[in-house]
């Protein structure tokens, strides 16, 4: 079911007043330093586990897919932090065009 005009604009208010209250938009952002501090982590849980892999395939395989498995699942955890402060980034690129002079006006050609 659409919504109707009023319903519309009541919402436009609403998320005008949501983005003009940064209090509240830090309550839901996820903090980019413990973000950087677990890609750390998970980097260096990476190469360990990687290390370990190489070591335990002289001594048994199935221990050596244990230690793979783990080394993929520190990449994957990785990969989630990357985008968390890639997201960021993106964020602090777009308010920082927003509040540029000039910003939405059209250049001449």
């Amino acid at each position: 079911m659409p919504l109707s005009e009023d319903d519309e604009r009541i919402l436009r208010q609403i998320e005008e007043q949501l983005q003009r209250d940064p209090s509240f938009a830090r309550e839901f952002e996820p903090e980019v330093s413990s973000a950087r501090r677990s890609l750390f982590v998970m980097v260096v849980g990476t190469v360990l586990a990687v290390a370990l892999t190489v070591l335990l395939l002289a001594v048994n395989p199935l221990l050596a897919f244990v230690g793979f498995v783990l080394a993929m699942l520190c990449v994957v955890r990785a990969e989630r932090h990357v985008r968390a402060i890639g997201e960021d980034a993106v964020r602090q690129m777009a308010a920082m065009r927003r509040n540029m002079p000039g910003a939405g006006r059209s250049r001449p050609s």
